[in-house]
């Protein structure tokens, strides 16, 4: 049996992120016999602190937060909890990588990283934190034995400037899918007054390279309605976007939902799922929303159009954007067939889970 580490997550039960939900699924039910797993989780961050989950050891770090700037420090206290005992240790994530040089020394046995969306291009950070983000991604691919990346685009660019061979791995969308009722659907339409198929929906972190203000100045010029689900209070930018387009009749501006029946019946019944990212890899909510098959509408940048195949809808700006409301049902009915089709393909969970445990 392969004892494999995983460092560089809050933590599970999932609550926060991609990589959470990533780690959430490929342990459990998609799980091989032969593998056991170790998750590194935050102290911080789970009042209640169980010792498994869905079959996996769990330990906690308790000095500092997952997320933020204690990232890197926890990450490191993660790494130093595991030089001993593991065959394997899975890093998510370049915050910490930047102490690679020295795990290396200390730990010999098989190190994959997972290095994300090129962190460093991220609009967010200031000079310094780029600098040391670009760092980092330096140490994880000149010190990791595998190198995973989520999209094409991230694994052609390391190829590229480092002259490493890539293990090329997505996300799954396919554990979006809720037993519910219709009573329970229509519950949830009739409280937002929605119809089905007659709205579009985006979720995303409220950030500037997510094209939030994009989005929203588009339907503002529209009667188009729009449910748009992120942490508005999180920054002067998402309070800001609130404070001008809150008032809009045809646009609701949703905190986060954590409730996953909400969330689905939001999701699945949406006319078009609008995705402002322009940064990063294979995002998880544009995966989740071509499995539900929805319709596409993707900022065009190449991560999306890797994501999509080239099949979705794409937009520049504002103007482009407004366009493509209009669409044919029929165009639109092809789109949603054409998403749901690769992620049937290419998103399932138990075949990623197959593809971290031959990397150990």
């Amino acid at each position: 049996m392969k004892q494999v580490a995983i460092v560089g997550i809050q933590g599970v039960p999932a609550r926060y992120g991609g990589f959470e939900t990533l780690v959430e699924n490929i342990i459990g039910d998609n799980c091989s016999p032969e593998v056991h797993y170790t998750v590194f989780c935050s102290g911080k961050d789970y009042a209640t602190r169980a010792e498994t989950y869905k079959g996996v050891k769990l330990k906690y770090v308790s000095l500092f937060r997952a997320n933020g700037v204690q990232s890197t420090l926890y990450d490191i206290l993660s790494m130093l909890k595991c030089l001993w005992g593991y065959d394997a240790v899975v890093i998510l994530g370049v915050s910490g990588c930047i102490f690679l040089p020295v795990f290396r020394l200390l730990y010999h046995k098989r190190l994959i990283v997972n290095i994300d969306g090129l962190e460093y291009k991220r609009a967010k950070w200031g000079r310094f934190a780029k600098w040391f983000l670009r760092t980092s991604e330096m140490m994880a691919i000149r010190n990791a034995d595998i190198i995973i990346a989520d999209n094409k685009a991230i694994q052609d660019y390391v190829i590229e400037k480092y002259h490493r061979t890539v293990e090329l791995i997505t996300y799954g969308g396919d554990h979006v899918f809720q037993e519910i009722s219709e009573e329970r659907i229509n519950d949830v339409l009739n409280h937002y007054s929605l119809t089905p198929g007659e709205y579009a929906i985006s979720v995303c972190r409220i950030e500037p390279e997510n094209n939030c203000h994009v989005v929203l100045e588009a339907f503002c010029k529209t009667d188009k309605r729009l449910i748009f689900i992120g942490n508005w209070q999180r920054s002067e930018y998402g309070k800001g976007l609130k404070n001008k387009y809150g008032d809009y009749t045809n646009i609701t501006l949703l905190d986060p939902i954590y409730d996953l029946e909400i969330l689905y019946s939001l999701r699945v019944n949406a006319g078009q799922y609008i995705h402002g990212h322009s940064a990063g890899g294979t995002n998880p909510s544009l995966v989740e929303a071509m499995s539900l098959g929805v319709p596409i509408i993707a900022f065009d940048v190449v991560y999306n159009r890797e994501t999509t195949q080239n099949k979705a809808f794409y937009f520049k700006n504002v103007e482009e954007l407004i366009l493509l409301f209009n669409k044919k049902k029929k165009l639109l009915s092809m789109n949603a067939k054409a998403m749901q089709e690769i992620a049937e393909r290419e998103y399932v969970w138990c075949k990623i889970a197959r593809q971290y445990e031959a990397c150990y």
